[in-house]
């Protein structure tokens, strides 16, 4: 008991220590600073542990021959992972970079502390048994976890406490692909931290942290291995376009993929069903086309380094690289099957994100199109398109394509195809826009008015609750009141509104003041006139878990000042205009600071 007591005693010590010895900008710093270092940490580590696992389970594969446990290793994966998280977590771990979004929008910035270890055991479980899907998202929820209770621990304001869970994803970004820019990027444009200069300072810190930690303990080279043999030539820049379309095309088909397939699996109820058909699913899939195993890095490499043939290793298609047309018939069939296999992985109870996918068809889909040319006599890089691919897929899919040009040129020191690269991301940008307005990360957040954005005023009424501003101190008056006792309620109130409620609290409209102030004395009309008579119907009504967004959308349409709050008919409150601005300037002053 004494020594539980002695660790309970730390995060008080920590915190006095800290107000007599730091300021907050000092303190900003350290604490970047030491968030940088511990999400690079976990990138280390899991990086490490996932390679562990698949080296462990592959290193005896025969590159010519079927390798039955591809059938088995998956399913046990998904398995394992369900069991572990149902069983041990006892909470939902998947999607991480969802999670922190809606933990900034609507948990005050606050990620539970088992975040900071439990999406990683997971992960390394599901892709080290072959789940087709990225250890990046997992890693940016460890990160960002690490950051929210480090800020918790210093007992910091909500600004502080979404800027350290900022640095978190920025670090585990920049410590798992050696790429500081790219997590600093990441913060700004997928977290859609809306930062000043001042607060670019800690989130680069921890980026170049974290990434000095990785290039410390796992060397100098790069993610992939890239060598630029042929550069930019201006005679390519309208079939980067075309790839550009086409990435935006391949991203759509990834994000409209994946959501209708989770849907689906989001339908069965019976958790051992889900992982029965997703892992057999996967199997097959895996079995088929191993290049689908894991994040399937391997193949990327492969193809920037012209061994392109080793696409088919291990798989029952061996041999079949020399017939060309054969060969990209199998790329295109690929290609679409790591939708199905990374949407399985995850909506069977697999736990991973989806960058890998998304790099892995980026730069499938860049390699497919430039031997796609050669049948018009059409001869381009097809290792720079396969680079390019990638930043485009990925500008498409996750709505960040500063974040896609900065990555790409950091994890393979392509940086002589800046120019290429930002074209093929803008196209593929803008390519899927008209079709998808908000990233696969952000989908269902926004659907449900809980994304936070860099539009000032919607991140703000974002987070706005309405069950915060609701006013219950109006007196109610029953629909079966008459003059007289209506009047001997007024006499109790300073509000000039009277809601009218029958009595199971139901609501039937309101009384305005204004409406009965000449005959409410009038002792005559008491026994004479009712409620009923002079009551009113506002203009519309709000329910109680209405968005913010929306209640002011009908203030604005109804010119309203005032408007009831009810939940299934039952009068709740009102809420005005004027009480929204006062939170409204509280929040803005807080958010702004």
């Amino acid at each position: 008991m004494r020594i539980m007591k002695n660790l309970a005693d730390i995060p008080v010590t920590i915190r006095e220590w800290r107000l007599k010895h730091l300021n907050e900008h000092q303190l900003t710093i350290l604490l970047s600073l030491t968030v940088g270092l511990l999400s690079g940490l976990a990138a280390i580590l899991l990086k490490n542990a996932i390679h562990l696992a698949n080296h462990y389970l592959t290193h005896d594969f025969s590159s010519y021959g079927q390798s039955y446990q591809y059938l088995a290793y998956p399913f046990i994966g998904i398995l394992v992972t369900t069991l572990f998280v149902k069983y041990v977590v006892k909470d939902d771990i998947g999607h991480g970079v969802s999670k922190i979004l809606f933990a900034i929008s609507n948990k005050k910035s606050i990620i539970k502390v088992h975040n900071t270890f439990t999406s990683m055991i997971a992960s390394v479980i599901t892709i080290g048994f072959g789940g087709s899907v990225g250890a990046e998202a997992p890693v940016v929820l460890t990160g960002s976890s690490i950051g929210s209770n480090i800020a918790r621990m210093f007992r910091l304001n909500y600004r502080m406490m979404t800027l350290m869970v900022g640095c978190g994803a920025a670090g585990a970004i920049a410590g798992i692909f050696k790429a500081p820019l790219a997590g600093l990027l990441f913060a700004i444009e997928v977290l859609m931290l809306d930062l000043t200069m001042s607060s670019l300072i800690p989130l680069l810190i921890s980026a170049v942290t974290s990434a000095t930690l990785t290039f410390f303990f796992m060397g100098q080279g790069y993610h992939f291995t890239f060598k630029l043999a042929e550069s930019f030539d201006i005679k390519n820049v309208p079939w980067y376009i075309l790839l550009g379309v086409f990435c935006g095309f391949i991203s759509l088909l990834f994000t409209r993929g994946s959501m209708y397939i989770e849907g689906k699996f989001h339908k069965i109820r019976n958790p051992l069903m889900k992982v029965l058909i997703g892992g057999g699913i996967l199997g097959i899939l895996v079995f088929l086309f191993p290049s689908l195993w894991g994040e399937g890095y391997f193949s990327i490499d492969a193809i920037l380094n012209e061994r392109s043939a080793e696409i088919l290793k291990n798989s029952i298609f061996v041999g079949l690289q020399d017939n060309h047309v054969l060969f990209l018939v199998i790329i295109a069939v690929i290609l679409v099957m790591k939708v199905v296999a990374s949407a399985v992985t995850t909506g069977a109870g697999g736990i991973g994100g989806i960058f890998a996918p998304t790099l892995f068809m980026g730069g499938m889909a860049g390699f497919l199109l430039a031997q796609l040319l050669l049948f018009g006599n059409i001869s381009v890089p097809a290792r720079n398109f396969a680079l390019v691919g990638m930043a485009g897929a990925m500008a498409g899919v996750m709505h960040a394509p500063m974040t896609a040009i900065f990555l790409i040129a950091e994890i393979t020191g392509g940086f002589s195809l800046f120019v290429p690269l930002m074209i093929t991301s803008a196209v593929s940008y803008l390519t899927i826009m008209p079709f998808e307005q908000h990233s696969i990360y952000h989908i269902r957040l926004a659907q449900r008015g809980e994304l936070i954005t860099h539009d000032k005023d919607k991140a703000i009424l974002t987070l706005l609750k309405l069950r915060n501003v609701i006013e219950t101190d109006l007196q109610t008056v029953s629909v079966d009141a008459n003059l007289g006792e209506l009047v001997k309620v007024i006499s109790k109130s300073k509000r000039n509104i009277f809601p009218v409620v029958d009595k199971n609290n139901r609501f039937e409209g309101i009384v305005l003041l204004d409406d009965i102030r000449e005959i409410m004395f009038n002792n005559e009309m008491y026994d004479k006139t009712f409620v009923t008579d002079v009551m009113t119907m506002p203009p519309t009504t709000v329910s109680k878990d209405e968005r913010m967004e929306s209640v002011m959308k009908k203030f604005h349409e109804t010119r309203a000042w005032n408007l009831p709050v009810l939940e299934d008919g039952k009068y709740i409150g009102f809420i005005s205009k004027a009480t929204i601005f006062n939170a409204y300037r509280n929040v803005l002053v807080h958010f702004s600071e």
